[in-house]
């Protein structure tokens, strides 16, 4: 949730002239400002944020005095209000730097020669007066008074916004979202910008609600509560919550009594903002409208597309598998020739299993088959890395599943929807343990009716960082077909890696090398006490250690992977010491918590579509501008810029947490797990972490969190209904012609 940053100290305070604008970004509203101080013998740079600023305009401007290593003292603005000049002089300043479309300097001079000082307010209450003035005809006075009205009100919301709390960034971003309607969408309801805008949650948006004179207990706050915690319940995978349980949390985090709430939420329930379904549990689920609209749309979709014909010609099944064991050189198992025949007459199927058996392989044969009958054939995985890999693996081309749906940068949006489908005639998507609901939902949607759909990913892994458990809910719903593969091949089975994988998840302890096995093995169990021994053991490990013996690349080669971001071996701890070893020094800017350096590896922490950068990216950064205040990060082959009023959106990834590694992996991993980690310690979650590492993995662990982990295998279960709802759906529509088609809002 994000929060509002609070300054220790007294912010400092400049006022006086802007006398040069050095920089003005109209879509951020980044501005780089020199300003002629009363006292001051040269003006002084202000940096800070507002939709529009002119020369000879009076600011008045609250932050930080810093000095910047390439440019010198500036003020960091957190709060910068404009006000038009009351001289001549700044007047006609003013105006000639087109601050007014239709007045050039010229113009600006015989404005102010005609009527001085009150010039403004002849533009604003006696327009017509203007055209007693050399040059300006009915045209050009009716643009004037257009932007004079124009930039009144802007200037009329910023202060607005200003004056209760909002930091220029968020004003700005405000005004960009509401436009004009700003002022008026604020006061009809603070909470619309928890919804709204990107940076303000419920917290904020509750602090300005007070401000404005908004009741602790009024309806309006409950409701808005109420959503504000079935959001944050989808961070931890809930697509609803049970109701009285739901009414519980919402008065107690809302601090207000339980009876508004509950009155709160029959009113979201009747205005259709949430939904109520009865379960079959103790109590009915609360659904956030938008993911039941998603659940159930994804469950009649599923099994409508899972009916008819498959789109591959008729094929002898015999002589296509020999025809690809030639082609690879490869042998099928009976399981991977079963789903290989199944992959050719089902339209819908689902491929499951863990690593070394032989799921890659599978879909490389899938793939080869189906294209030498000229079908058209999809790739696609939710991550860059994961869709590279596929790429590599079946050489055909695979996407983001972001980049297939095409997804407008400007509405977040997806272009193919069920009536602009996918141009294909299968889907192979892979990873598909990490696709939330949401996602999904569009996914299969977008899938032309005709076509076939092949999900592949490993259900014994992590369920996706957002809500709902898809893969695991259509397995277990028995409505379509599952192929489970189990053989470990010969090869796969000579790697600890991946026997001690297949021990964690039959609830095993991970088997140590013996003694003749540690210079040949790929798995290794360091046995930890305290956290701070445990930090200095792992920097040894990843800068010395694991580099020296296995001839690695310390920074480029080794991820560390941790259960959560707190505590000592949290990632937010690991990250800084690691920063501190790697990267000491350079460069750097700090926002909202981190120090962000020249050469510091970062991860994108939020889907962005504009940049075309998703959730889970990795880069490093390759340059820090504090004159322009921006950042670039090399993604792969391209760099991103960011304003560091947009830093929110990146974290560093020396350390990231194992829910975040996932759909990547590396060549390998150092998994710090201890007892402080309670929380998270659960079987897949340790399962999930030891298929990340490539060619090592190495655990630092407790003997008692190891334990804990191995055992722990029903933790963190999640309230979703898709099995039940594609249960329904497969068994009332046995013809897909019949299915209805589920309203999108």
């Amino acid at each position: 949730m994000p929060a509002d940053e609070k300054p220790q100290q007294p912010l400092d305070h400049v006022t006086g002239v802007v006398e040069r604008v050095t920089f003005h970004n109209e879509e951020s509203g980044f501005s780089v400002l020199r300003v002629r101080v009363r006292g001051r013998p040269v003006p002084v740079t202000v940096v800070g944020t507002t939709p529009s600023v002119n020369e000879g305009e009076w600011l008045d401007a609250r932050g930080r005095w810093v000095i910047d290593a390439r440019h010198g003292q500036q003020l960091r603005a957190e709060t910068l209000r404009l006000t038009r000049p009351d001289t001549p002089d700044g007047i006609e300043a003013y105006l000639s730097s087109k601050a007014v479309r239709g007045i050039g300097p010229a113009l600006a001079a015989r404005l102010v020669k005609a009527f001085g000082v009150d010039v403004f307010r002849v533009i604003e209450e006696d327009p017509e007066r203007l055209r007693t003035v050399d040059g300006i005809g009915p045209g050009r006075q009716a643009a004037i008074t257009t932007s004079w009205l124009e930039q009144k009100a802007v200037r009329e919301i910023m202060v607005f916004l200003h004056s209760h709390g909002v930091s220029a960034t968020r004003a700005f971003r405000i005004f960009k979202t509401y436009g004009d309607a700003a002022i008026e969408t604020v006061q009809h309801d603070p909470y619309c910008l928890a919804r709204d805008i990107r940076g303000i949650g419920f917290l904020s948006a509750d602090r300005i609600a007070e401000r404005l004179g908004v009741d602790r207990h009024s309806e309006l706050r409950a409701r808005a509560g109420l959503e504000w915690v079935l959001q944050e319940l989808t961070n931890d995978g809930h697509c609803a919550f049970p109701q009285a349980d739901l009414v519980e949390r919402a008065a107690g985090m809302l601090e207000i009594p339980a009876e508004i709430v509950a009155g709160a939420l029959q009113r979201e329930i009747a205005e259709g903002r949430l939904v109520r379904r009865e379960s079959g549990r103790d109590q009915p689920l609360v659904y956030l409208a938008g993911l039941d609209l998603a659940e159930r749309a994804l469950a009649a979709n599923l099994v409508a597309l899972a009916r008819g014909r498959h789109p591959c010609p008729p094929i002898d099944l015999d002589a296509a598998i020999r025809w690809v064991e030639a082609q690879r050189d490869i042998t099928l198992a009976p399981a991977q020739r079963d789903a290989l025949r199944q992959a050719t007459t089902g339209k819908v199927l689902v491929i499951t299993g863990g690593p070394g058996v032989g799921k890659t392989t599978l879909v490389d044969s899938i793939v080869r088959v189906l294209a030498a009958k000229k079908l058209r054939v999809g790739l696609c995985a939710p991550t860059g890395r994961a869709a590279k890999r596929l790429s590599e693996a079946t050489g055909h081309e695979a996407k983001t599943i972001h980049r297939l749906l095409a997804v407008d940068p400007a509405t977040g949006a997806f272009r193919h929807t069920p009536e602009n489908p996918l141009d294909l005639d299968v889907l192979v998507a892979d990873e598909t343990s990490m696709i939330d609901l949401p996602l999904a939902h569009h996914l299969v949607r977008a899938v032309p009716r005709h076509a076939a759909l092949v999900l592949v990913g490993d259900v014994d892994q992590l369920p996706s960082v957002g809500p709902g458990c898809v893969l695991r809910d259509v397995i277990d719903s028995g409505a379509v077909p599952v192929c489970r593969l189990t053989e470990v091949f010969r090869q796969a089975a000579a790697s600890a890696i991946i026997a001690n994988a297949h021990r964690v998840n039959r609830g095993l302890l991970p088997a140590r090398p013996g003694k003749g096995e540690r210079e040949a093995s790929d798995f290794y169990v360091v046995d930890i006490d305290e956290p701070s021994h445990a930090v200095e053991l792992l920097l040894k490990l990843v800068m010395t250690s694991i580099p020296r013996r296995f001839k690695m690349d310390a920074l480029d080669d080794i991820q560390v992977l941790t259960p959560m971001q707190r505590g000592e071996l949290g990632a937010r701890n690991l990250n800084q010491a690691l920063q501190r070893a790697f990267n000491p020094e350079g460069p750097s800017v700090e926002r909202f918590g981190w120090t962000f350096r020249l050469g510091d590896k970062v991860m994108q922490i939020e889907n962005d579509y504009e940049r075309d950068v998703f959730n889970g990216d990795i880069g490093r950064i390759t340059d820090v501008d504090t004159e322009v205040r921006t950042l670039v990060v090399r993604f792969d082959d391209r760099d991103v810029s960011y304003t560091f009023d947009e830093l929110d959106e990146l974290a560093l990834a020396y350390a990231v947490t194992i829910h975040k590694a996932q759909g990547s992996e590396y060549p390998a991993v150092v998994v710090p797990l201890h007892t402080q980690h309670y929380p998270l310690l659960q079987r897949n979650l340790l399962y999930t972490a030891l298929t990340r590492g490539r060619r090592l993995v190495v655990l630092l662990a407790t003997e008692k969190a190891l334990a804990i982990a191995v055992r722990r295998a029903d933790a963190g279960a999640r309230f979703t209904t898709l099995r039940e709802r594609l249960r329904e759906a497969a068994a009332r529509y046995p013809d897909a012609r019949a299915l209805p088609r589920v309203a999108e809002p």
